[in-house]
């Protein structure tokens, strides 16, 4: 099983980057994030790499760090999403996003991804909640498993509720009355909560 590829790129594709090492070209398949952020042709590249092998084929998906490839292996767990749809997801939100989408229970963030309607969404999100923080993603998961408790509490969770409505994406207002909750502190009531939070979101 190929586990990485260090190598000089040869082609880059809409969805996939051709490898070429020591001769031999690896057909790669990537986010269109990773994509974008690849050297030019004939400049060295080093890639993570993830196999699936099927009867009818062996296919290698490329991921510039560990925590994108984490969050392949995790969301190709949730049924329905396939490696495909696992790269739209990547390619839509990077993954501090994707954790902050996933913590925060944000539906709508991850439909930006082709492929993914309002019932997937739903099912990443209620799946992946509990598995985030059991895998490595780096500090952005960390963070994001952080917010959470954060915001979970009662008046936190009004308050997310609240900036929803003012019109506010779920994911920014997740993250904004975390990062009030963890200044003002466990005890603070719901009107400070909101106060605080929105000029965190004004920042």
């Amino acid at each position: 099983m190929i586990a990485s590829l260090a190598g000089v790129i040869e082609q880059v594709g809409v969805e996939s980057v051709i490898v070429d090492v020591h001769g031999v070209g690896y057909l790669v398949f990537a986010s269109a994030r990773s994509l974008g952020t690849l050297p030019d042709r004939g400049e060295p590249v080093r890639l993570l790499i993830e196999t699936h092998v099927r009867e009818d084929h062996i296919h290698l998906y490329g991921f510039t760090d560990e925590g994108e490839r984490g969050w392949f292996r995790l969301l190709t767990t949730v049924q329905g999403v396939g490696a495909k749809t696992a790269l739209a997801i990547l390619g839509a939100l990077a993954p501090d996003a994707l954790a902050t989408a996933v913590m925060a229970q944000d539906k709508v963030a991850l439909t930006r991804a082709d492929g993914v309607g309002p019932k997937l969404a739903q099912r990443i999100v209620n799946e992946l909640k509990d598995k985030v923080g059991g895998i490595a993603l780096g500090p952005a998961a960390t963070e994001a498993a952080r917010a959470s408790g954060a915001a979970s509490g009662g008046a936190a969770a009004d308050a997310v509720s609240a900036l929803v409505n003012l019109g506010y994406p779920r994911s920014d207002a997740f993250s904004a009355v975390a990062e009030a909750a963890r200044a003002l502190g466990a005890a603070v009531q719901f009107d400070a909560l909101v106060r605080a939070s929105l000029k965190e979101l004004a920042r």
